[in-house]
């Protein structure tokens, strides 16, 4: 029985049968002054907790909490522990107390040091196209079949909720500025403001207060769009400052990328991100009576415009092209025309490719790869040097890309088997040479119909198979004359015997 219960019983007697106070307590075996308590209240009032004397203690008190406030300001490896403060106490001070007793101490003012820091929140009301929070998360994929860390660009706008997602390989300042330009193009207008951590990509250097000495690129993108950046406070103690970005991290993993996704290809897992965000638009944040679709369609109006022309997040380096006709870009390799070995190229480099241009003109394109020491090889960039080399081909790297890749097909290794069971091996892969060099002028698709009819005849002949490729581009309409038809119409070549017999006469 609870001691509310006793105290209804008691007063429920008092009225009903006016027993007195001594005949209350005898009945409920409870001191009188207990009764009393009752009778005065229903509810009974707290227990006292009496202040227990510690007197090997006390004298210490004081000198425990001051150190434990040092500690504050210490390095975070470097504090007291209890029982370092127990050896410290015994060893220089010469106090007696024991091991246990401090350890109770000690925890008791930790506690009380923890609830004097805490910080209180104050509730904010974020206004329609006001602001949105930015940030980077880390997310896994199955990768064509490779567990592979990519890296999550995250634009929250605070009012309504809605959020853009998009995922790079890393968290390089052109994913960072190409992600800003994907996510207002998504939305459709800037906010205000955007608060940031202190991201590299944006901030060089923290100065006092919020001032930063921010990234040049960065200055011109909030420039572009006419956005205002606001800088949390360095580490954890900043992050409450942009906690809607900071759940939404973790909210978006839990509920879409659990389990971890199997995807082909980085394009198609943002495609995946796109109709993700897309659901998201129909879910209610709590406390909120509409959706997120709903709340966004009302801020959008209260959002600035877009400027008339994206902001270009790429970047412009500059790279020497090595020995083996390849340039180094963030410790990847990507392979150029081998007639630029030697030479200084420009390089623009986006979020997700790697354009090299020489003299004005664009020379090479790749997609940006995933992992530092990649190599991205194009066959086509060695044919000159493989048509003096043609043993080189066999073992080549840029082969091997382009049969993974499929530019290289069965047709094409199939004409060189052949080629190389006429011709014998040299000229043979001259042959494929000669024909891979017309993927340059032809449609790939018509030179695969060609060499398919040219092995049909039996020829391996390169010319063969570009007449045939060149009628398949003209169309199906064109006339077809079979090779071979027109030997009827062969005359003899022609002879200077009779100029050879009038000069005779002369003499």
């Amino acid at each position: 029985m609870s001691r509310v219960e006793q105290f209804a019983q008691i007063r429920r007697d008092a009225r009903t049968e006016g027993l007195s106070i001594r005949q209350l307590a005898h009945r409920h075996g409870v001191h009188r002054r207990t009764v009393r308590q009752a009778l005065a209240a229903a509810v009974p009032p707290p227990r006292k907790t009496p202040e227990r004397v510690a007197p090997l203690l006390g004298p210490w008190k004081a000198l425990i909490t001051s150190w434990l406030v040092t500690d504050q300001q210490s390095p975070r490896k470097q504090r007291h522990t209890a029982r370092r403060i127990w050896q410290r106490l015994c060893d220089e001070e010469g106090a007696t107390v024991a091991e246990p007793t401090v350890r109770a101490f000690v925890a008791k003012v930790r506690a009380e040091l923890r609830d004097q820091i805490a910080e209180v929140m104050v509730p904010q009301l974020h206004l329609p196209g006001a602001e949105a929070e930015c940030d980077f998360g880390e997310c896994f994929v199955d990768l064509a079949g490779v567990r592979t860390k990519l890296y999550l660009f995250i634009l929250r706008l605070s009012a309504s909720g809605r959020a853009f997602h998009r995922a790079y390989a890393t968290q390089a300042q052109e994913a960072f500025l190409d992600g800003h330009v994907a996510a207002l193009a998504h939305f459709g207008g800037v906010p205000q403001r955007i608060r940031y951590d202190n991201l590299g990509p944006a901030v060089v250097r923290v100065l006092r207060g919020r001032t930063r000495d921010e990234h040049e690129r960065f200055v011109a993108l909030r420039s572009h769009y006419g956005f205002d950046p606001f800088f949390c406070i360095p580490g954890p103690a900043g992050a409450h400052e942009k906690g809607g970005v900071e759940g939404e991290v973790g909210r978006f993993r839990r509920t879409h990328l659990v389990p971890v996704p199997q995807v082909p290809s980085l394009a198609d897992f943002n495609d995946q991100l796109a109709r993700m965000d897309d659901a998201d638009d129909r879910r209610r944040i709590t406390g909120k009576a509409q959706t997120v679709g709903e709340d966004f369609a009302q801020e959008a109006g209260q959002l600035q415009p877009l400027p008339a022309e994206p902001f270009d997040a790429a970047r412009l380096l500059s790279a020497k092209v090595d020995r083996k006709a390849r340039v180094c870009v963030r410790q990847s390799y990507y392979s150029v025309p081998a007639r630029l070995v030697g030479r200084r190229v420009a390089v623009r480099l986006s979020a997700h490719q790697v354009v090299v241009v020489d003299g004005g003109r664009e020379v090479a394109a790749h997609a940006r790869a995933l992992h530092r020491g990649s190599e991205v090889l194009v066959l086509d960039h060695y044919l000159e040097v493989l048509a003096r080399k043609p043993g080189a081909l066999p073992g080549a790297k840029a082969l091997a890309q382009a049969r993974a890749a499929g530019t290289f097909t069965t047709t094409h290794d199939a004409f060189w088997a052949q080629a190389r069971r006429q011709l014998g091996d040299s000229a043979g892969t001259g042959a494929l040479i000669e024909v891979l060099l017309a993927h340059r002028y032809l449609d790939s698709a018509a030179l695969v119909t060609g060499m398919d009819y040219a092995l049909q005849v039996g020829s391996v002949d390169p010319a063969v198979v570009i007449i045939e490729a060149r009628r398949v581009t003209r169309g199906a309409g064109a006339v077809v004359i079979p090779i071979g038809t027109l030997a009827c119409y062969d005359r003899p070549l022609p002879t200077v015997a009779h100029y050879d017999a009038l000069l005779a006469v002369a003499r």
